[in-house]
């Protein structure tokens, strides 16, 4: 029992005095630059499964 309340202490020491958080103006820059990139990523898959779907159905139109 004493070893996981050492490991939390560790850990909690380690994160309030080791670790280097990013500013905050930083930090919603780059949940923007995420959010950006994740719809476009969305976008440009939701395309793609789209021409797929399009290009099969031309295929087995044309089979008869």
């Amino acid at each position: 029992m004493n070893d996981i309340v050492q490991y939390f202490r560790d850990s909690y020491n380690e994160l309030k005095h080791k670790v280097t958080w990013p500013a905050w103006n930083e930090l919603e820059q780059t949940t923007v630059v995420v959010i950006v990139a994740s719809i476009l990523l969305a976008l440009l898959l939701y395309g793609m499964d789209k021409l797929v779907v399009f290009v099969l159905e031309v295929f087995y139109s044309l089979g008869g």
